[in-house]
């Protein structure tokens, strides 16, 4: 680590000397946590005793001695705080890191790191403010030569909250989209049965019979609704359960295709070309049918002219290919297909369809892309790679 000349004649010398000399308390390995150790080499890194340089690291590093002076202070931390390392380096840590929580507290005051209960090994991430009102995550891992021993280090880090933001803000925007869609099926539902539980005899049969079925309608709608929040919520989570059993992938494209005929999409727009044959795929029947009725949906929606859809075996397993020949995905929109509530030129829906469909196809270790397909239209593509249940490879 490149380090400056602190105000005080000889101090940086000096911060360096102490930072490699605490051979008895060294750093421990979750004091980086995720960076991986490896043997000194020479130059910066070396003279650190860390194995890596913190200037190379991606968050604000900031590390002071037993008496409490600051010995590290990294480029990232450099930049959060707008602090020059050379002003940082040999200073009291409070002074040059300067935390405050959001009640306006000084935090090393309520933390007391070197005078507080010796069996303490440090403060969790929390929210905290810079001066001028910067808001930073901070996290600090205290470092005893004893488990209940003097501070020997103090090893604290930043990082930004823009990342956490934006995940916050993804949810909040999720809530909302979700909200939004129930709100018209289940006011249609809370209005067709209090109509028709307050006015029953004055309405025929027929009346009474468009009514429930618009009531049915609207009550599938939101259990598709609650359907795709739950996905959602086990894709981010990694808790998407995947049963696998044999799936005849050919069979399940015709019944979705029967079904949107039956539904009035014309017979003759779907082309289905299958390959033989084709390898044993074991999948979970549920997540196949929502890939392909989400796909087939897509294209009936957004494309025009011939659906064509291709299941063929593939070196990895079995791809199944749905064209249509509408006006395509514009390239700048490529790489957001399969992101949380994007949606088409058509709008409607609620943008999630695609991204389940890309979380399904991952957690059975497939892939997905978009492309053009030679019509112009839209081409997605999935491969299902060819597997089978653990206790049929034991």
């Amino acid at each position: 680590m490149t380090v400056g000349t602190n105000s005080s004649p000889g101090a940086a010398d000096a911060a360096e000397e102490r930072f490699p000399g605490v051979p008895e308390a060294p750093l421990p390995a979750d004091a980086l946590r995720g960076v991986p150790q490896q043997a000194p080499a020479p130059g910066p890194a070396a003279r650190t005793g860390f194995g890596i340089d913190p200037d190379d690291l991606p968050d604000g590093l900031v590390v002071a001695d037993a008496a409490g002076q600051v010995i590290c202070f990294n480029r990232a931390a450099a930049r959060m705080t707008a602090t020059e390392p050379r002003l940082a380096l040999g200073a009291p840590i409070e002074r040059a890191l300067p935390l405050e929580d959001l009640e306006g507290r000084r935090w090393w005051t309520l933390t007391d790191p070197y005078g507080g209960l010796a069996t303490r090994r440090g403060q969790p991430e929390r929210n905290l403010l810079l001066p001028g009102g910067r808001e930073v995550l901070v996290c600090a891992q205290y470092v005893r030569a004893h488990p209940t021993g003097p501070l020997s280090r103090l090893v604290v880090t930043l990082r930004g909250t823009e990342a956490r933001r934006r995940t916050e803000r993804s949810h909040a925007e999720l809530i909302a989209t979700v909200a939004h869609e129930l709100r018209s099926p289940l006011t249609s539902v809370k209005g067709f049965t209090a109509t028709l539980l307050a006015k029953w005899e004055r309405f025929t049969d027929d009346q009474k019979r468009l009514m429930l079925e618009t009531v049915d309608a609207d009550a599938n709608r939101v259990t598709r609704l609650i359907t795709e929040l739950l996905d959602i919520s086990r894709i981010d989570s990694g808790r998407l359960e995947v049963r696998r059993q044999p799936v005849d992938m050919a069979t399940a494209v015709g019944r979705h295709v029967q079904a949107l005929t039956a539904n009035g999409q014309a017979p003759e727009r779907f082309l289905v070309s299958v390959s033989r044959p084709l390898p044993d795929l074991w999948a979970d029947p549920d997540k196949i049918d929502q890939i392909l009725g989400n796909l087939l949906e897509n294209a009936v929606r957004h494309g025009d002219g011939t659906v064509t859809i291709d299941v063929s075996p593939h070196e990895k397993g079995t791809a199944v290919t749905v064209t249509d020949e509408g006006p395509g995905i514009p390239e700048e929109s490529m790489g957001r297909v399969f992101t949380r509530f994007w949606r088409g030129s058509k709008r409607g829906g609620t943008g999630l369809g695609l991204y389940i469909v890309k979380g399904i196809v991952e957690a059975h270790g497939g892939t997905i892309t978009v492309g053009r397909g030679p019509g112009g239209g839209a081409e997605f593509r999935f491969i299902l790679p060819v597997s089978a249940p653990a206790y049929l490879t034991q």
